[in-house]
């Protein structure tokens, strides 16, 4: 009997990385019609927050793409595991509970009451990736790869404020 856990594990960051860029386009198409989402049946068709979600999501899901191939290609996927981990608890611990409590903000009445848990779950997300980076990036990274991880943090970092902003402005 093969173990799928030890095949699908070096995959795992890469699904976690499109899981918020899918859920967004289709919760959007689901939700169209809601009033609070202010979605026009006319050019700019969406606010100004939603494409520049769009757009820096684009260049941090890039990012990950590439950092994730890179890792796959001259380094044969020599990552620890604890390194794997690490990577797959930001993503999965960090931003999977982070977008569903940004979506919920968004399409509650209140979206103040998610702030404290937002911010709990940011947090949580900040320490992640510093833990991931400072740990097991800091002297192995080269010029290349810094980029690809500025590219996935700042990417996300913008368009999570972007999001931020049309919930709570």
């Amino acid at each position: 009997m093969m173990n799928y856990s030890k095949q699908i594990r070096p995959y795992l960051s890469l699904v976690l990385l499109f899981m918020p860029a899918l859920l967004f386009a289709l919760l959007l198409i689901v939700f169209r019609n809601h009033s609070i989402l202010h979605i026009q049946g006319a050019f700019p068709f969406l606010p100004w927050q939603f494409w520049i979600i769009g757009i820096f999501g684009v260049i941090a899901t890039a990012g990950g793409v590439l950092d994730w191939k890179y890792h796959r290609n001259p380094l044969q996927l020599k990552l620890s595991k604890k390194e794997r981990d690490a990577e797959a608890a930001a993503l999965g611990l960090g931003g999977l509970p982070m977008f569903v409590l940004m979506w919920l903000a968004m399409m509650h009445a209140k979206p103040t009451q998610f702030l404290i848990p937002i911010l709990v779950v940011l947090i949580y997300t900040i320490v992640a990736i510093c833990y991931d980076e400072f740990v097991f990036h800091r002297k192995r990274c080269g010029k290349l790869e810094t980029i690809y991880h500025r590219m996935l943090v700042l990417g996300n970092g913008i368009a999570w404020l972007a999001w931020f902003h049309f919930i709570f402005c």
